[in-house]
């Protein structure tokens, strides 16, 4: 220790206790460069929660958008490729029961022609297409039939049984095509039909039946339909998952 009672104590002398064992007192952290790890966390940890809600911010001003667009790709889908169609009456049983859904298929018949059995999608016959749909009926009746929770009032399910050019005739319970009764493996329970024809199919048309035979409103009603009212192909049950599969 310093003698010299003139002297003023310096930093080092004021930590030497009465023992004469020299203390070392901590380090005050006024170096700018000092590292803190306790601090260093607390920075990185709002750094993160700062990402995070930015993050949370940008999806959230984000998702409008993301909706308006799945919505307009459902449509464009729906319109041209393909659609689903949920099926409202038994005209179709066994094959198809009330409250299943089916993909339809808008390509299918225009790169090809459709053939015997086939199972179509076709505008009605039987009702007119309405022209007094406002605006927002449309968009709201676009976006329910793009994700199958609807069907258009129009739209019709049979299945093909006669093309241009055939002669259909039913006799004796029993469908004959130019002349020949055909095998129908998908008619799983017993029908009554009444005899009907002979009739030629004209060009461009095709003859169509339910399966259900005994209660489908069909070709034997209002003749056979153009081809062009054709909406596309059903080829595949998508609900029930029970019912799941191809037709």
């Amino acid at each position: 220790m310093n003698s010299d009672p003139t002297e003023r104590p310096t930093a080092a002398d004021a930590f030497v206790d009465d023992s004469g064992d020299d203390q070392v007192a901590p380090r005050a952290p006024s170096d700018p460069f000092h590292f803190d790890p306790e601090l260093e966390a607390l920075r990185d940890d709002a750094r993160n929660r700062g990402q995070k809600s930015d993050a949370a911010r940008a999806f959230w001003k984000e998702l409008p958008v993301l909706i308006i667009v799945a919505l307009v790709v459902a449509v464009i889908i729906k319109t041209f490729l393909v659609q689903a169609f949920f099926i409202p009456s038994a005209s179709m049983r066994d094959t198809l029961l009330e409250g299943d859904r089916v993909m339809v298929n808008k390509l299918a018949f225009r790169f090809g022609e459709p053939g015997h059995g086939d199972v179509i999608v076709l505008d009605s016959p039987l009702e007119e297409l309405s022209d007094g749909e406002n605006f927002f009926g449309a968009i709201m009746r676009n976006i329910g039939e793009s994700l199958g929770l609807s069907t258009p009032d129009t739209a019709l399910i049979k299945r093909v049984i006669a093309l241009e050019g055939d002669t259909i005739e039913i006799r004796a319970n029993t469908v004959f095509i130019n002349g020949i009764a055909i095998d129908e493996p998908y008619l799983t329970r017993s029908v009554r039909m009444p005899d009907f024809g002979p009739l030629q199919i004209p060009p461009g048309h095709v003859f169509i039946m339910g399966d259900n035979r005994n209660q489908s409103e069909d070709s034997r009603r209002f003749g056979p339909i153009p081809e062009s009212s054709i909406i596309g192909r059903a080829f595949v049950r998508v609900w029930p998952p029970s019912r799941w599969g191809g037709i």
